[in-house]
């Protein structure tokens, strides 16, 4: 394949092929807890790490990582403590995440808005060698936490309280999975950019869910949607000339319109096989009993 050719798109489909696993490998545990729009919010968070590595000459995607995570960290204890003025804090901190990578971008000497934009919407090609030894080892570390610790996150995610009930450090695990989706974001802005990289979270997860029942299922399903999204969307853009981040959030979105028209006959289908399981087990009674059934008593 001519694709295959070129160093810059072998990295290319390697990032996107990661991304695709670790951004829904995390983005379900998001879902369950009805948090779809955190990576959103991280994002523009991370965003500020951008304009402040380029500031710092130095790696804007580990500063990327740092100010992410502590972002992450600042929005759970809003989530634990800000019972009232919460969502205003946490539009505060989305907004100023946003308003400070632009503006450390325009006061750093390597920044631009070229630069900016291939961080905001993803520019895939230009991932280069030290980004992609980046990228391993953040999704390493996610991999080991969304699939090592996959009953405890799932059960913190489905019910907090009956978790606490049987031991679980109910907070601890809570910023655990808003520590790694930051780590998440900063694995895929690249790939997707940061504007993006929720979908890639929660649309390959909202995919599944239309066709699966069990948590097992659901997560194998996601992570291979996004697995299919990221690699063609990646293809298409070199072949098309267009831009691989909105490619592959089209391509998640399509399939998820495809996987809801699948989901009504799916169901009808599943209720057929019931009812005709449900039939199937009636208990025959004898009409008439046997001389053998006939018990005597013995004068």
């Amino acid at each position: 394949m001519e694709i295959l050719d070129y160093a810059f798109m072998q990295r290319a489909l390697i990032a996107a092929l990661i991304v695709g696993i670790t951004a829904p490998a995390i983005g379900i545990y998001l879902v369950q807890r009805r948090q779809a729009l955190m990576g959103d919010g991280i994002g523009h968070v991370a965003l500020t790490g951008v304009g402040l590595g380029f500031l710092l000459n130095t790696s804007p995607v580990w500063v990327a990582t740092a100010v992410a995570v502590a972002g992450s960290v600042v929005m759970e204890l809003i989530r634990w403590y800000g019972k009232t003025r919460g969502d205003l804090a946490l539009a505060m901190l989305f907004y100023g995440g946003m308003a400070g990578g632009v503006m450390l971008m325009n006061l750093s000497d390597a920044g631009s808005n070229a630069n900016l934009g291939t961080y905001l919407f993803g520019s895939i090609t230009t991932v280069s060698p030290q980004d992609m030894t980046t990228i391993y080892v953040l999704a390493a570390l996610v991999l080991a936490i969304t699939v090592g610790l996959r009953r405890q996150l799932f059960a913190v995610c489905q019910d907090e309280e009956f978790a606490r009930v049987t031991g679980l450090p109910v907070r601890l695990l809570n910023l655990l999975v808003a520590v790694t989706a930051a780590v998440t974001v900063t694995v895929a802005m690249r790939v997707v950019g940061l504007l993006l990289v929720s979908a890639l979270m929660v649309i390959p997860v909202a995919a599944a869910q239309q066709i699966s029942r069990s948590f097992a299922v659901t997560f194998a399903t996601a992570v291979a949607i996004g697995v299919a999204v990221t690699v063609t969307g990646t293809t298409t853009s070199y072949y098309v000339d267009v831009p691989s981040g909105a490619t592959i959030v089209l391509f998640a979105i399509g399939l998820f319109v495809v996987f809801t028209a699948l989901a009504a006959p799916l169901a009808k289908k599943r209720a057929r096989a019931a009812a005709q399981a449900s039939r199937g087990c009636t208990l025959e009674v004898p009409g008439s009993r046997g001389a053998t059934d006939d018990v005597s008593v013995a004068g």
